[in-house]
């Protein structure tokens, strides 16, 4: 790893103050893995007048990592074994593949390479859908960091990047995937992490003792834990407890959404035809919500007063994916505690009509 640069502990605090005001930011978000990215980003385009957005990263996504953990609960369940905890996620999953006599086996993934092209084309999408030009999109890594010694190269680290350079005025990294383009940048130019602030949002709040099984920290376990280490502002956004709150029904969409201009309707149509909703055996759409977990960080910069946060110790990330509060990092890290769901949504709701004229 390389020798970030030491940031004194007022200069942190000044860098993570909530914003006020219009900011800079740059997107980082797998777009096309499952419905919740596609609303966020639209959102963070119709909020352009506090978000200035100098770039979007496609970013690499794959649900493949979880091929082996579902054939070995099968096999568990089976069997009459014992669920470790890791697996344990997995039982609800299988049940519903084993109702509709699927394997595991025959679900078909994506590669990384392959969900960062996706990412990307479904970026200029959700711009054709919102009649924007396409500006300052970058395909983005197409595999996973394996080494801190070998960052990948990639359009989007290279931007992210420049941009960070280009200004003494902070730029937040709004990252809503895996940290891959973002950790290679951090890699590759160290000293931007004194003009960065990045938000991520992943698993549980860092004091919780429980083991987080988030897909955005998972795929990419090097970066994820160089996020925590490397001493970068981080403004952390806990998916649970906080984002899961940030649910929509069908019958919001039939009203927020649907026949609210061609964008509300593509949103309305991602929530009727959720890709994840095959993949993982689930039917219909009867007394059930979906989560829009990414909204949260754009929440935070729009009004920070709605994802209330404060400056804690940093964990560590362990292999093990659970926080340890063992000293290891000597930095202080915004997160967030509360979440204002409805006020959010109201904004979102807003906009989306106005923009429907």
């Amino acid at each position: 790893m390389p020798d970030f640069p030491e940031i004194s502990d007022a200069k942190r605090k000044r860098m993570l103050e909530p914003p006020s005001g219009p900011v800079r930011v740059v997107i980082d978000t797998d777009t096309a893995n499952e419905i919740d990215d596609q609303f966020a980003l639209a959102w963070a385009l119709l909020s352009q007048d506090v978000l200035k957005i100098e770039g979007i990263y496609a970013v690499p996504y794959s649900f493949g990592i979880y091929r082996e953990g579902l054939i070995q609960t099968r096999d568990l369940l089976r069997d009459g074994g014992e669920i470790p905890l890791e697996l344990q996620r997995f039982v609800g999953w299988i049940k519903r593949l084993n109702a509709q006599d699927r394997r595991p086996e025959d679900i078909s993934f994506c590669t990384p390479a392959e969900g960062m092209e996706e990412s990307y084309q479904e970026i200029l999408n959700v711009f054709d859908k919102m009649n924007l030009k396409p500006k300052n999109i970058y395909r983005g890594s197409e595999r996973y960091l394996t080494s801190y010694d070998e960052p990948i190269q990639s359009d989007a680290a290279d931007h992210l990047i420049e941009r960070a350079l280009a200004s003494d005025e902070l730029l937040y990294v709004v990252a809503i995937g895996a940290l891959t383009n973002v950790a290679s940048a951090l890699l590759k130019a160290p000293e931007i992490a004194e003009r960065i602030v990045v938000t991520w949002t992943a698993g549980y709040p860092s004091m919780t003792p429980l083991y987080n099984a988030s897909f955005n920290m998972e795929q990419d376990m090097l970066a994820s834990k160089l996020l925590f280490d490397s001493g970068v502002p981080l403004v952390y956004l806990p998916g649970f407890y906080l984002g899961s709150q940030l649910r929509l029904s069908l019958e919001e969409m039939k009203t927020y959404f649907k026949a609210k201009g061609a964008i509300g309707d593509y949103l309305y149509y991602l929530y009727t035809h959720n890709p994840l909703h095959e993949q993982r055996a689930i039917e219909g759409h009867f007394g059930r919500t979906w989560v829009i977990w990414d909204l949260i960080n754009f929440a935070w910069l729009l009004n920070p007063a709605w994802v209330p946060s404060r400056l804690v110790e940093t964990p560590s990330l362990g292999d093990d994916q659970f926080w340890h509060l063992d000293g290891k990092n000597n930095h202080l890290m915004r997160e967030a505690y509360e979440i204002d769901r409805d006020s959010i949504f109201r904004d979102f709701f807003a906009k989306l009509e106005a923009a429907s004229g």
